[in-house]
């Protein structure tokens, strides 16, 4: 077909490079850290069972009509509550919207929010679904590179001297792809610097309960609430298949991600979010989420044992309390790209850092995903990956 009948919205927006790399980890005989996948031996497939024949009784016919384009009202509710035990947040169940994954949360502040060439500061490196998301919206990226504690503050106060960004995006907890949290005194100084203006930052979190090591810390949402919009899921604390997130937006900004939603699907399914109300209220969740984190904790660490005895020195590597990614470096000048290709042949798979950056070619980083595999085959993989950095670091 002719390229020039598609849309210059869509002309230079790439493939996810991570679900190319899925193709390849079909075949089992390799060891995949590519991915971005909880572990499916962790899904609560009974409990799900009979949620699902149950919410027939609780819901009646219902569960199979159209419903509103907010979310189930119980469901809503049920998140707010959430907040205000798990976080001390008040959050209204009317500022919550439910979502088809927390992913078209994403696209629903860049449909909202971004006009082309608008200004949006990202972390670096960055969710790369997030820069696939808003590239359809054109606008001016702004990477401010990641230290220890999260976006590098100074840098940041530089650039909002300098520019007034629509959005700033951020994964301040267990950030995929580095792992790091965002420290408090990160957090505080960048909500100060945000306050009073009109830029929104965009508190994509996901992982937030999957923390195994560490001490929870306070929400943007908790500093500045009328600049902040969060992102949750149940993707990681319940499954990923059912496509379940939710957004709290301050009204306006809210009313107007509605819209948005109404004109691409309408509502997310009911049949879905019943689904999972039922299993939320009929369980121990609190239970399942503490096995999550001591397994995904246990595979964490086998991983950072793991590249302590196989990777060669010079080698670095972040130390994540949660979530599900680790981040490491080669020495600089290394190519990961090259090290995949030496990596396919030792079977074992991982994502060269590149698509997490705007404009970079080829980078000495990359992610690890730990929890898709047992401590045996983290440890097997990693050494095959260590095996494959000696071949492509042979005088390091």
């Amino acid at each position: 077909m002719n390229n020039s009948i598609f849309s210059d919205r869509i002309a230079d927006v790439p493939r996810s490079f991570i679900r190319e790399i899925l193709k390849v980890a079909l075949d089992h005989t390799f060891i995949s850290f590519g991915g971005g996948l909880p572990n499916r031996a962790l899904f609560p497939v009974e409990p799900i069972k009979a949620a699902a024949a149950k919410i027939f009784e609780t819901f009646g016919n219902d569960v199979l009509q159209y419903a509103d384009s907010e979310g189930s009202k119980v469901l809503r509710e049920l998140i707010a509550r959430r907040y205000k035990t798990k976080k001390g947040l008040e959050v209204l169940p009317e500022r919550v919207l439910i979502t088809t994954g927390s992913q078209q949360g994403i696209d629903l502040m860049g449909k909202a929010l971004i006009n082309e060439g608008d200004d949006v500061v990202i972390d670096e490196p960055c969710y790369l679904a997030a820069i696939q998301a808003f590239s359809l919206y054109k606008p001016r990226f702004h990477p401010i590179p990641m230290n220890g504690e999260g976006m590098d503050v100074k840098r940041f106060k530089n650039l909002m001297s300098k520019i007034k960004p629509k959005l700033v995006y951020t994964v301040p907890n267990f950030q995929n792809p580095s792992g790091i949290s965002y420290s408090e005194a990160t957090r505080r100084a960048m909500a100060e610097i945000i306050s009073g203006t009109k830029t929104m930052l965009l508190e994509d979190d996901p992982y937030w309960e999957i923390r195994f090591s560490g001490k929870d810390l306070p929400s943007f949402m908790s500093m500045i609430p009328e600049n902040t919009v969060t992102l949750g899921s149940f993707s990681k604390i319940v499954s990923p298949g059912i496509r379940l997130g939710w957004m709290v937006a301050p009204d306006a900004l809210l009313d107007k991600a509605i819209i948005a939603k109404q004109a691409a699907d309408l509502h997310t399914s009911y049949f879905v979010q019943c689904m999972v109300y039922q299993y939320m209220v009929d369980n121990d969740v609190e239970k399942h989420i503490r096995l999550i984190c001591d397994s995904y904790g246990k595979q964490c660490r086998a991983m950072m044992d793991a590249i302590k005895e196989f990777f060669p020195p010079g080698v670095t590597h972040s130390h994540p309390e949660g979530g599900m990614f680790l981040w490491a470096a080669m020495p600089e000048g290394a190519s990961s790209r090259r090290l995949l290709d030496c990596a396919v042949k030792e079977k074992v798979l991982f994502v060269p850092g590149d698509p997490f950056y705007i404009g970079r070619k080829d980078s000495n980083t990359m992610r690890l995903n730990f929890t898709c595999s047992n401590e045996q085959e983290i440890r097997t993989g990693i050494e095959r990956l260590g095996n494959a950095m000696k071949k492509l670091l042979p005088s390091r």
